[in-house]
């Protein structure tokens, strides 16, 4: 399964960049978007920070997360595991939700592109279809 997602996510462009799993601490991209595509296991992902919502993601679920969003794995099972990937042409930074990455995350999150295609359907799918609206 895991080189199907990427075979589709590099299709749309959003070449897969890396296989693991998801941090346990709340971490965010000011730079990129990004999608997980899920091959193996299962896990609880919060998303939003503290006060955010938790989801289930299981093998075959893919979640896309636009810049800025934190997100965290809370609980998953041992052979959780999933690729990570980012539109073409944009590259991920690492940041902490501390205060002295505002205000330069703040910019760069606004400066981040809509993805020119949904990782899953391409040009004219629903991610696109949905940020343009």
């Amino acid at each position: 399964m895991v080189v199907v997602i990427e075979a589709v996510f590099a299709r749309n462009e959003w070449p897969p960049a890396w296989r693991d799993s998801v941090y346990t601490f709340h971490h965010y991209h000011s730079t990129a978007h990004e999608v997980l595509g899920v091959y193996r296991g299962e896990a609880t992902i919060q998303f939003g920070g503290d006060e955010g919502i938790t989801v289930t993601v299981t093998a075959g679920d893919a979640v896309v997360i636009p810049a800025g969003v934190a997100h965290k794995r809370l609980a998953s099972s041992a052979d959780f595991a999933l690729v990570g990937a980012y539109p073409h042409g944009q590259d991920w930074d690492m940041n902490y939700g501390s205060p002295q990455e505002r205000p330069a995350a703040d910019r760069n999150i606004a400066r981040v592109p809509d993805p020119s295609a949904d990782p899953i359907y391409g040009p004219d799918g629903p991610l696109v279809i949905h940020w343009r609206s």
